[in-house]
């Protein structure tokens, strides 16, 4: 029995209570990528793929685009070009858009335009989006405070909760803001996430109460949502007193002039201002957002945030109230981003490439995104991207760091076929193509469930190892530490040799805690016992 077979049956049999696990080491390398030469490997992944055509025609066009067998490519384009042309003949306009879009990206422009021609099929699915026809304001408004006419006061009523014996109104009150003429409303997903959440089992009903009149509560539906960038998407049958054009926070510096509108505390109607403190916070994980000191509460919870112009530049969605001033808001770009994805409905998946790196630079020059690690049942892994390769591009839009590539990720849906530029080894320029599925909710859980300690280890805490002994698979040497990783701020350095020991997550899987026996051999080899703990999801993931 071979190493990997054994590994995969261990894992198979583990079973991960509240919190600890352990995990057998065994020496792969993850760039490894399948070999098709080997012909029963090769048949065994022709027959998968013309098993999975029919519930993902995406991934079994990519897939047989790299064995490079020609009836498989001819069969699999064919599927993908007639299920783009159901999907727009049912109106599905979103799975139409990217199954025509991964056709092109694979190499066949000409079956995709024998269906419809890209101009033709933008128009079908941008056509209605809201928001995008409200022009954006270019002079100062006379009076901002007539913009409070276009927020809501949102009302979540989840029934009665019951607490000792006695019954109380549960309710989650928030704000939102209207963004078309058709009665479409954005406000954050964590208002509403129990009204989506498929677990939660109790009553749940959305209202809204318009500025200005605290007595009719208005029904409004929940179309779409995103969990992780606290976005929702929200459509009420009435016709809105105002409504907010979206603008740019890209033209937002540090000390420009905003205002927030919402309902702190229940308190409908409130505007407070203030100034941009920062532009570039790092609170989500696939992205960053706005700091501000303008005022902001519970209720606050997605209010628009204005320029004096009374456009929409960020949507509010924290703020701690330890702290006065120190508050956060989603910028208006990720809405205008995936405002499309949300009006086609349900829950926004992400995609991701099933990575780890950071911003590579020449010199001070940011040069695109190193890949210091990847899952290897990953698209890297399989279209032979290597460690150390650099991302400069994808689908023609240029990567210069890890940001630019989350940015562009956000344009996409899982199960869509993509164009990847990059640089090898030897800085020679590549290409390939990339099969992009859903990021999970806690990648690093992810990697190390997929991959061996060794391996994981990198992207989890920062440490490249090898083996340093022949009895115990879990003792290692450090090969390298990446700088400001959790390896490097517990002060682990180059040629320490460390021990594995008991391995534990919290309940969800989100954070994980390793307990390391070290000689730190800037210390003289002195022996230390520490716990190095990390979250399951990082900026550095995509």
């Amino acid at each position: 029995m071979t190493e990997k077979k054994l590994l995969s049956i261990i894992l198979c049999s583990l079973v991960f209570f509240s919190c600890t696990s352990t995990k057998l080491n065994v020496q792969e390398k993850n760039e490894d990528t399948s070999d098709y030469s080997l012909e029963d490997i090769r048949k065994s992944e022709i027959e998968r793929t013309r098993n999975i055509v029919l519930t993902r025609p995406c991934e079994a066009l990519w897939n047989s685009v790299l064995l490079q067998d020609e009836e498989l490519i001819e069969y699999t384009s064919k599927y993908v070009r007639d299920y783009c042309a159901s999907e727009i003949e049912q109106k599905d306009y979103l799975e139409a858009f990217f199954a025509w879009q991964s056709l092109v990206n694979a190499g066949f422009e000409k079956l995709a335009s024998s269906v419809i021609t890209k101009s033709e099929l933008d128009k079908l699915f941008y056509n209605n989006i809201p928001g995008t026809g409200v022009k954006k304001n270019t002079t100062p408004k006379e009076n901002i405070s007539s913009c409070i006419a276009g927020t809501v006061t949102i009302w979540v009523d989840l029934g009665v909760k019951i607490k000792s014996g006695v019954g109380f109104a549960n309710r989650v009150i928030g704000s939102g803001f209207f963004i078309d003429e058709r009665g479409y409303i954005i406000t954050n997903h964590h208002v509403i996430s129990e009204v989506v959440d498929p677990k939660y089992e109790g009553y749940g009903k959305v209202y809204i109460k318009l500025a200005g009149n605290e007595d009719d509560k208005i029904p409004a539906k929940v179309i779409g949502w995103d969990k992780i960038h606290d976005l929702a998407l929200l459509k009420t049958e009435i016709k809105p007193p105002y409504v907010f054009p979206l603008g740019s926070s890209s033209d937002l510096k540090p000390g420009d002039r905003v205002y927030a509108i919402g309902s702190p505390l229940g308190l409908e109607s409130t505007l407070t201002s203030g100034v941009v403190s920062s532009t570039n916070r790092r609170l989500f994980t696939t992205g960053t957002v706005l700091q501000i000191d303008a005022a902001v509460n519970s209720g606050n919870s997605g209010g628009p945030c204005i320029d004096v112009n009374g456009n929409v530049q960020a949507v509010v969605f924290s703020g701690i109230l330890q702290y006065q001033g120190l508050n956060f808001a989603i910028p208006v770009e990720y809405i205008k981003q995936e405002i499309a994805i949300l009006y086609y409905g349900g829950n926004r998946r992400l995609p991701w490439f099933g990575g780890y790196g950071h911003t590579y630079k020449i010199g001070n020059k940011e040069a695109g995104l190193e890949v210091e690690y990847f899952s290897p049942n990953s698209a890297m892994a399989k279209a032979g991207i290597k460690r150390g390769d650099v991302i400069t591009a994808v689908d023609g839009k240029s990567v210069k760091n890890i940001s630019d590539i989350q940015t562009i990720l956000r344009d996409y849906i899982p199960e869509t076929i993509v164009k990847c530029e990059y640089l090898d080894s030897n800085k020679s320029k590549k290409s390939c193509i990339l099969y992009l599925t859903e990021r999970p909710k806690a990648p690093g859980y992810h990697f190390y469930k997929n991959d061996t300690i060794q391996n994981s280890f990198v992207p989890l805490f920062g440490i490249s190892m090898i083996p340093s002994s022949t009895t115990n698979s879990r003792t290692f040497l450090v090969t390298n530490v990446l700088k400001r990783s959790t390896a490097d701020e517990t002060g682990i350095s180059e040629n320490d040799p460390i021990t594995v020991g008991k391995i534990q997550f919290n309940d969800d899987k989100t954070m994980m805690m390793a307990e390391i026996s070290v000689k730190r051999r800037k210390k003289g080899y002195l022996d230390m016992t520490l716990g190095l703990t990390t979250t399951l999801d990082s900026p550095y993931y995509f």
